[in-house]
């Protein structure tokens, strides 16, 4: 397990440098750059004449380090990176590293929510599903499970907003920010309800799709699984059926849903661009769509790279995890007899 894991760690750093490189690439390869964008921004609000925006743009290359050859500035950044300094921000000049620190608090509350009511919920219904297969009930749970998985959750949240937040309806759930205004003087019990009533509709946002998704791959393995002749033999032993699902069955049906557990991790840090955009929640979603709309290379560098360093520590929780669900596998090279 040991020599399994320093590999696996070691094969990492190969993978991440040729993840930030591709990235690094197709940011700086894209039309436009920050000193042509701010440039044109000026000159649409009259604050500055064409004739001088070229030796503008010049100015603010040099001061960004754009001038320089893309494989010297990938190399800059390399250096910056290994220390955990992705340099500052071309928007404000702030530290990237502090922006990313004020809003991973408010992903993780959302996202840790969100894959907690997943699985409560996604592992249950789909063992039901597959124990009750071609039955009444697991065509109605099929049918909802495929309606949720088919609705974008850009179109729930606008149906949200206009059915329960204020829109033509009913007006039961704000829908901006994570807290109403002067929520900050109420007492604590006050302002976590206040939290937990703002997060209702942006929680439901993550929440259905990745239900329904997991909820399938649940039935799946699950029917895999009762058809196997271990599951016969428990039966025919006289086994209750309670017994033979929950004891025998369902511990090696999850392993595919051991598997998702690679997209988790990113998953919790990297929140969601399109329901922090539409709910104005200050995530890391919202704060990596507004850097890309900014061309902030640093910003989206130092999002780009952390997401890829948290998949690549998913699959190797996952990996490792299999050990615990089935203890037949093992990373020793030699299999248990």
């Amino acid at each position: 397990m040991r020599a399994y894991l320093v590999q696996r760690l070691l094969l990492m750093i190969p993978t991440l440098l040729g993840i930030s490189l591709i990235t690094f690439l197709i940011i700086q390869l894209a039309p436009g750059n920050p000193a042509e964008l701010k440039i044109r921004q000026a000159i649409e609000a009259g604050s500055m004449s064409a004739q001088d925006s070229q030796a503008i743009i010049e100015q603010t290359k040099q001061l960004y380090g754009l001038d320089k050859p893309i494989h010297i500035r990938y190399l800059i950044w390399l250096k910056r990176m290994a220390t955990l300094d992705f340099g500052n921000s071309y928007k404000d000049h702030r530290p990237v590293t502090e922006k990313i620190l004020e809003r991973v608090p408010v992903s993780l509350q959302l996202s840790l929510i969100s894959i907690f009511l997943v699985y409560l919920f996604a592992v249950p219904v789909g063992v039901f599903a597959a124990v009750k297969q071609r039955s009444f009930s697991d065509r109605i749970v099929t049918l909802i499970l495929f309606v949720l998985y088919s609705l974008p959750n850009f179109w729930t949240a606008m149906m949200l907003i206009l059915l329960f937040g204020g829109g033509q309806f009913l007006n039961w759930f704000p829908v901006y920010g994570l807290n109403s205004e002067g929520a900050d003087r109420l007492p604590i019990a006050a302002w976590l309800f206040d939290r937990g009533w703002h997060l209702v509709l942006p929680v439901f946002c993550l929440t259905y799709e990745g239900l329904a998704y997991i909820s399938r791959q649940q039935r799946a393995g699950m029917l895999e699984v009762i058809r196997q002749d271990y599951i016969r033999t428990a039966r025919a032993k006289g086994l209750s059926e309670k017994t033979v699902i929950f004891k025998h069955a369902l511990r090696n049906s999850i392993i595919p849903i051991v598997t998702l557990m690679a997209s988790l991790f990113p998953a919790i840090l990297g929140g969601s661009v399109i329901v922090e955009s539409i709910f104005s929640i200050p995530g890391m979603g919202k704060l990596g769509f507004d850097s890309i709309l900014a061309r902030d290379y640093p910003t989206i560098m130092g999002i780009a790279v952390i997401s890829a360093f948290l998949t690549l520590i998913g699959i190797l929780v996952a990996d490792l995890a299999y050990t615990l669900v089935d203890p037949r596998i093992t990373f020793s090279g030699k299999g248990r007899r």
